[in-house]
């Protein structure tokens, strides 16, 4: 078991509005718009159904309870049924909204902590603007990576945790000697990024061998995996045209100042 707790930010020279920006949205939605995990009519609503992304029809369906497999064994799940969007909406504006939506505290409480550690750095790395078009772009590939999974399925997806596997595969390519402060079994030590991230990415991977339908457990490992693959790969086209590793320390204040405080759009 590997925790992330900081990462050396000595050398950030921004405030990382858009990662704090990011937060502080995922944060509002679960307490106004989610109540705290109560208001169901919101929740399964917004949520991403990929059998409704795969056909472009909004579904609504009946309460009912499943019997579902976990580590714990066989338990029963009871699901409020999936309600319809406002008319006016189109079904794949949840490939949107399901990415700041979370199913409870501790599922919002540890993505937010990962995106407030890592995503600092790639935020920098690439400006504001630039950071976010790629975490908005890569939690849409992990989304449609879960859904190529589970083409038929009605069961709702969300989190930001794919938006944040991509993040992580970002960092892993920009940052992978940066040190990382980590709780590692009992004892707290610091290590490289790429081992920070890398052990993360085996558990995701180890994770998913049983299937990466994301219905076993409740954990959507295909979004995880997809995320983070699109990290890695957008991560060098997304800093074209940006600092060096050698020039950043002076040009992104630079940069910003030029900008009226934003580095690039």
């Amino acid at each position: 078991m590997v925790l992330p707790l900081s990462d050396d930010n000595s050398d950030r020279t921004i405030f990382p509005w858009i990662n704090v920006g990011l937060i502080a949205a995922n944060v509002l939605v679960f307490l106004l718009f989610q109540g705290m995990g109560t208001n169901d009519d919101f929740t399964y609503a917004f949520s991403a159904v990929p059998k409704e992304i795969v056909t472009g029809r909004d579904i609504a369906t009946e309460p009912q309870a499943k019997r579902v497999p976990t580590e714990r064994g066989i338990v029963e799940v009871k699901s409020p049924g999936l309600r319809k969007l406002p008319p006016y909406l189109p079904v794949y504006i949840t490939l949107l909204t399901s990415m700041f939506m979370h199913g409870g505290i501790a599922h919002l409480a540890g993505n937010m902590w990962f995106l407030w550690i890592f995503g600092d750095n790639i935020e920098q790395d690439m400006g504001r603007w630039r950071y976010l078009g790629f975490y908005l772009l890569t939690g849409l590939l992990a989304s449609l990576t879960h859904i190529l999974f589970n083409l038929g399925s009605e069961v709702p997806c969300l989190g930001a945790s794919g938006a944040i596997s991509g993040v992580l595969g970002g960092y892993l390519v920009l940052h992978p000697r940066r040190r990382v402060t980590v709780l590692m079994f009992r004892f707290i030590t610091q290590v490289p990024g790429w081992v920070a991230v890398g052990l993360w990415f085996a558990f995701q991977v180890i994770s998913g061998l049983g299937g990466l339908t994301g219905e076993g457990g409740g954990v959507a490992y295909g979004a995880h995996i997809g995320g983070f693959l699109a990290g890695l790969a957008l991560a060098k086209p997304f800093m074209l045209g940006r600092p060096t590793t050698i020039d950043r320390r002076t040009s992104y204040r630079q940069s910003d100042e030029g900008y009226g405080g934003f580095s690039d759009r």
